[in-house]
């Protein structure tokens, strides 16, 4: 299974944005977004949020990683 957190860290340093800029898109703190990366799971109501933000579908990365683990 995807490491949600970690999947968000990636996808935010691929699109060179700053820890400071991602606070400010979800109205919370540096430290709230540190946290955030740290999830192995999050609210789907707070990863839509973050989807829309850096325009990228978490939800497709996590059945895709559904799917290789049922191939296993």
């Amino acid at each position: 299974m995807v490491h949600v957190g970690l999947l968000i860290k990636r996808i935010l340093r691929s699109q060179g944005r700053s820890v400071t800029w991602f606070a400010t898109q979800l109205c919370c703190t540096r430290p709230n977004v540190y946290k955030i990366f740290q999830k192995e799971n999050i609210d789907i109501h707070l990863l839509c949020h973050i989807s829309r933000i850096l325009n990228h579908d978490f939800f497709q990365d996590i059945s895709e990683s559904i799917n290789e683990s049922d191939k296993k």
